[in-house]
Parts: C-alpha cells; structure tokens; sequence
C-alpha cells in the first residue's frame, strides 16, 4: 500500500516551484511548455560584436525572467484569496516559457545566464513576499507596473538587437505580448494603483539589475 500523498501548503508549493527555477539560473535550458518562436527560423550570421551584443541583451531577459519567476512565487507563498493565487501561479508558468526560451536563445548565441542568478532570484522573492503581505490588491498592482516596465524594456530591446537577430526578436515579441496579458489579467483581479514613489523606486531597481546582467 502506497503511502499517502502530501498536501502542500501555499508556501510549500511555491517553494517546490522556486526550486526548479534555482536549477536553471546557472544550468541548462529546461524544456518549456510552449515551443519557442524562434523554434523554425534560421540562425543569423552575426560578427563577433553583434553575437556579443545579442547575447548581453538576451542575458539581460533571462535574469529578467528569473526576477520574474521569483516575484511571482513570493507573491504567490503569502496571496490571501485564492483566486489571486492561482492568476499568479498560471502568470509564473508562463513566465518559465520564457525562462526557457532566452536560456535556450544564450546557449545557442554561444553565451551563458548572468552569474548573478542566485542574487537576483533570492532579492525577487523577498520583493514579492513582501508585495503579497501588503495585501492582494496592492500585490496585483505591484504585478501591472511590473509588467508595464518589463513591456516598455523589450520594447527598447527589439530596437537594440542587430537587425538579421531574428530569432531573438521573435522570443521578445511573444514575450512581450505575455507581459501585456498579464498586466491586463491583474488588473481584471481587482489590482490597485500603487503609490508613488513606488513606481520609480521599481525603475530604478530594473535599470541596475540590467546594466549588471548586460556584463556579469
């Protein structure tokens, strides 16, 4: 007689979901639940300097994923309504989609994740424990400014990468189509606008996690 199954609490189910994203900050692509966008088309021919400038945005993403996936499952740990959870743990899913698609992208531009992953997860998922505690409307709120900067970043970044990145571009503009969904969807959740200065201190975060992702 097999022994019965244990049920997770909240937090335990977030925790068991941080851990597969920790295996992938600084290891292989794992294999998402949607195929990539970049999955038929041809790898470009790219100079060194280009290939080198790709791979820095697109390392750029991936950290932005990790950050992503660690805000969503703190969020999730300590959400109060259930409905509120489980449209944060269905946005994290889709989030590990595009995990796997910019680490896929990396290894293929013959480059590797930010060495700072373990940092950026650990910092994230405080950031959104402490979002989620503040109560389930600010925490959705917190969720559409957040998604209403990572969408305006790859934005600039579709403008940044070489022209013939076609691939890359490809990852980022369904990723970007995600992002708007997800603010769209939290909003839809009874989000309410956060106060200021929030909004820029959250700016001002993103814009030091990107220059050091671009190099380290």
């Amino acid at each position: 007689m097999s022994a019965p199954r244990r049920h997770l609490s909240p937090f335990d189910e977030a925790l068991a979901r941080a851990q597969a994203v920790l295996a992938v900050c600084h290891g292989p692509a794992p294999a998402p639940g949607r195929a990539s966008p970049a999955e038929a088309l041809p790898e470009p021919a790219l100079g060194p300097e280009a290939r080198r400038h790709a791979a820095g945005l697109m390392r750029v993403n991936h950290a932005g994923e990790v950050c992503a996936q660690a805000l969503y499952l703190g969020q999730a740990a300590v959400a109060r309504r259930e409905e509120v959870r489980a449209t944060l743990l269905q946005a994290a899913d889709e989030e590990a989609d595009h995990l796997a698609w910019c680490a896929e992208r990396l290894e293929q531009l013959g480059s590797s994740p930010s060495a700072l992953g373990l940092a950026w997860f650990a910092g994230s998922f405080a950031i959104g424990a402490a979002a989620g505690l503040a109560g389930d409307a600010l925490s959705l709120g917190f969720i559409v400014e957040t998604e209403r900067q990572v969408e305006a970043h790859l934005g600039e970044h579709l403008e940044r990468l070489p022209p013939q990145d076609e691939p890359s571009q490809a990852v980022l503009r369904q990723m970007q189509a995600d992002e708007a969904r997800h603010g769209e969807n939290a909003n839809a959740a009874g989000a309410a606008a956060l106060p200021d200065p929030i909004p820029r201190l959250m700016a001002g975060t993103a814009a030091v996690m990107k220059w050091l992702a671009y190099r380290i």
